[in-house]
């Protein structure tokens, strides 16, 4: 099934105002400027199931999560219509987190150590460790996620997949299919994540119940007709150090 994303993208450019380094230093390194933007830190979220150790104040307004225990720290307010961009690094191979969006109150609430957000859209931050893993482990490849980018509502909240299945093909000259038509799980129409130990860059679009994702300068995924469609963003812990930093966002009309 070809997802729809060409027949209603929005260039990345023309959203947002960038500087860098250089005029020619690509996409997925720029800082995003302009009027409407502000950072995110750790100050801006609440640790919702974690212990004083699980989040922890980063170089330059960073955000280091040591994993542990599982849980989630979400925003100090709700957020309908935004635009996000953050970059993400593990710092173990195999290494699983996440950035919900659009999370209800209930999906924190008495929220007991180790446990996971509720609900929600969640944009998967996966090393490609975990998927290699589940290869050695299986025998085959996995055939309901991937660690480039996933997108797909978690509990009771609801999405519509934009790529419900895909086939991909594979360094082997071999392919690969992962998903099936009635999917909520959305999958990249490319891989483009790094590996441990390098950043990735993530654009974030939700408007009106769509969320669509850009991984390293390019459009790659997506969904609408998620419901809620208003709600906390909020950091996944999942068992590993990893980091963020450069978290901005701008709110919608």
């Amino acid at each position: 099934m070809q997802s729809p994303l060409p027949l209603l993208a929005i260039a990345l450019v023309s959203a947002i105002t960038l500087e860098s380094n250089t005029s020619t230093a690509p996409l997925k390194q720029a800082v995003v400027t302009g009027e409407g933007w502000r950072e995110l830190t750790l100050a801006d979220f609440v640790n919702v199931n974690g212990t004083e150790d699980t989040w922890k104040d980063g170089e330059g307004g960073g955000i280091i999560c040591s994993g542990k225990p599982n849980g989630g720290a979400r925003t100090k307010t709700e957020f309908t219509n935004f635009e996000m961009v953050c970059e993400w690094k593990h710092h173990v191979y195999a290494g699983n987190a996440g950035v919900f969006i659009w999370c209800p109150e209930s999906a924190f609430t008495d929220l007991p150590p180790g446990q996971l957000p509720r609900s929600g859209i969640e944009i998967q931050v996966l090393d490609l460790g975990y998927e290699e893993n589940w290869e050695k482990s299986k025998g085959s490849p996995s055939g309901w996620f991937t660690s480039h980018g996933d997108v797909f509502p978690v509990g009771g909240s609801k999405m519509k997949a934009f790529t419900p299945e895909i086939t991909y093909a594979r360094p082997d000259g071999s392919s690969a299919k992962v998903g099936n038509p009635n999917s909520s799980r959305s999958f990249p129409t490319k891989r483009l994540t790094n590996p441990v130990g390098e950043w990735n860059h993530y654009y974030i679009r939700a408007i009106n119940g769509e969320v669509r994702l850009w991984v390293n300068g390019e459009e790659v995924n997506g969904g609408n007709q998620c419901q809620p469609a208003t709600g906390y963003i909020a950091l996944e812990s999942e068992g590993s150090l990893m980091e963020y930093r450069n978290l901005r966002i701008r709110e919608l009309p």
